[in-house]
């Protein structure tokens, strides 16, 4: 994709938004899709090509006009037109809209704060979301203090790699021989990031266990991490302890009873789909039956907060068979549901001139959406948490839906970097906040399981970042 900015320096905004409606194309690369706007004389304007179909649009800039704002519309709308799709969030492209719902209603009341959406070219349903979730966050980041932080547990292996996955994570298969290295080398971390946390007097709040799988590891390895989590930490203010179970292949008695004896608080089970025609299309390596069989299991022996994701515009996936999904995840009795809509992979969509306007994809992953909020909010599931990926099938949202008082505090926490996420194995950022100030900074461990082996030393050193952050 092209893009020429004349006479302007909004650069950023314009690819941000060619972006939404062209999420796989290359900035600078092939001419298929050319975009060219234009400041000059006070008239702003907008070309926009896609193969042999073109789009023009210009208007004259008012007296005391925003020209980003109105550049952004103006090329929004021509994309739109060209391309015969409304991305529902109109020229927004944050990862977190309620948090600038949350901001803009502080500075200016609810009311100014919606029309500032409506401006944006947002859907009226997405900017009720954004309020709804704002408040459900509101209320929990209240309860975070000055002195307040979260752990991050990485696990990176998985029992095999599903198709759409664009986690940083590994098979067994591949890397199966890291990860007895891997977890003792984890556990040192935990030990040096709880002498660090506890040096600078801080109170653990949330702690979450992602990867990857963290139920790859044997029941013997969780142990390990778990109780290097128990030794290394304060845990007597602790609010909650997410592991993500994940797939349902890797659960087992033995591994659950573990679970509950460290006190894990809540996991997550994910099926993505009820459907198994559907799990074979994406590779996901597990059965419909398999994930009952799981959430029969984690009840049985206890579990009291269970959630599961759907992903919403999985490959041969249909909207009576996502309908079907929703109901069977209801009827589980979980008590949180995240629905995902599906983050597109480079080369997987939008490959031909036919594709680019065949909006049918997008309108469907669309309605999956939409009767999941209608679905879930009428069997008493409120959205708490949201957040959005710039390569998102039709350019929707991740919605995190649970039963009043089963939301998952440490994802409001990380979305909101309310407070400080200290973060442990490969791939993990550690994110530094300190009080009232908005100001964030990054500790980078090594993305692959063998690179942090390897440098182990380093991810070790870099640690002393958090004491020098919060001593400054």
């Amino acid at each position: 994709m092209i893009i020429k900015n004349i006479n302007h320096d909004f650069s950023y905004q314009t690819e941000k938004i060619a972006l939404t409606f062209f999420p796989l194309e290359k900035l600078n690369e092939g001419e298929d899709v050319v975009v060219i706007t234009k400041l000059e004389n006070g008239v702003i304007s907008a070309d926009v090509k896609c193969f042999s179909k073109t789009v023009s649009k210009k208007r004259i800039i008012k007296q005391n006009e925003d020209t980003q704002h109105c550049i952004s519309v103006l090329l929004y709308e021509a994309l739109s037109e060209l391309t015969g799709f409304k991305p529902p969030w109109g020229i927004l492209y944050g990862v977190r809209p309620a948090r600038l719902m949350h901001s803009r209603v502080e500075k200016f009341g609810e009311e100014k704060a919606r029309e500032l959406f409506r401006e944006d070219l947002t859907d009226e349903k997405k900017i009720s979301l954004a309020f709804e979730v704002m408040q459900r966050e509101n209320r929990i980041i209240s309860l975070s203090k000055d002195n307040s932080f979260s752990l991050y547990v990485s696990i990176p292996f998985c029992p095999t790699r599903c198709s759409y996955c664009s986690f940083v994570s590994h098979s067994i298969q591949n890397a199966g021989e890291l990860i007895e290295p891997y977890v003792r080398l984890l556990c040192r971390e935990l030990e040096e990031i709880g002498r660090i946390a506890d040096n600078l007097g801080l109170n653990l709040e949330t702690i979450y266990f992602g990867g990857g799988t963290p139920t790859t590891l044997s029941a013997a390895q969780l142990n390990d991490v778990l109780s290097a989590v128990e030794k290394n930490f304060d845990l007597s203010n602790l609010r909650e302890l997410t592991v993500e179970a994940g797939r349902p292949d890797t659960i087992t008695q033995e591994k659950l009873n573990t679970l509950l004896e460290h006190n894990v608080s809540r996991i997550s089970i994910n099926a993505q789909s009820f459907n198994d025609d559907v799990l074979k299309a994406v590779g996901r390596k597990h059965s419909v039956q398999q994930t009952l069989d799981a959430f029969e299991l984690a009840k049985k022996l206890g579990f009291k907060n269970i959630n599961t994701d759907l992903i919403a515009g999985l490959n041969s996936d249909t909207p009576q068979s996502f309908e079907s999904s929703v109901d069977t995840a209801i009827s589980l009795g979980a008590q949180s549901v995240t629905v995902h809509n599906l983050s597109l992979k480079s080369g997987a969509y939008l490959v031909t001139e036919n594709e680019y306007f065949d909006i049918a994809r997008k309108l469907e992953t669309a309605y999956m959406i939409d009767f999941a909020y209608q679905k879930l909010k009428k069997c008493g599931y409120n959205p708490y948490y949201m957040y959005r990926q710039s390569k998102s099938l039709g350019n929707l949202e991740n919605v995190g839906y649970a039963k009043e008082g089963f939301e998952c505090l440490y994802n409001i926490f990380m979305m909101d970097e309310t407070h400080s996420v200290f973060a442990a194995g490969a791939g993990a950022v550690t994110k530094l906040r300190k009080g009232s100030y908005n100001h964030i900074e990054r500790i980078y461990n090594y993305k692959y399981p063998y690179e942090y082996i390897n440098n182990f030393n380093e991810v070790i050193n870099k640690k002393s970042g958090i004491s020098l952050f919060y001593n400054a």
